[in-house]
């Protein structure tokens, strides 16, 4: 059976979860307030910061699942998402609008990624 391990965790959660050569991240968020370009941006550097950490990267995204507080901000995430995701490795996406944690997050982006 594989080990589960889990990084940078709390009584609540761990920011990633690894089973097998199975990577799950917690959902990411940017700077409370800031555009949703940049919250975006923040979203995308963390998950390439995490992901490194454990021995992977974005052309090994698997899923992404993202929340808008608004789906007016599609066009302004795709902007930047667009921009970050390498040409011949777009995973399976789903994006959708959701009550955030808190008012001041606009963009929430959950990945599962292969190892």
């Amino acid at each position: 059976m594989s080990e589960i391990t889990r990084y940078h965790s709390n009584q609540r959660m761990s920011q990633i979860v690894t089973h097998g050569d199975t990577i799950y991240l917690a959902g990411q968020v940017g700077t409370a307030g800031a555009s949703v370009a940049q919250q975006t941006q923040d979203c995308l550097d963390q998950i390439d910061a995490l992901l490194a950490e454990v021995g992977s990267d974005k052309t090994r995204i698997l899923q992404s699942v993202i929340w808008l507080d608004s789906m007016d901000d599609f066009a302004e995430m795709n902007g930047v998402w667009d921009a970050w995701v390498p040409e011949g490795h777009a995973p399976a996406r789903a994006c959708g609008e959701a009550k955030l944690a808190k008012p001041e997050f606009t963009v929430e982006i959950i990945v599962t990624a292969a190892k």
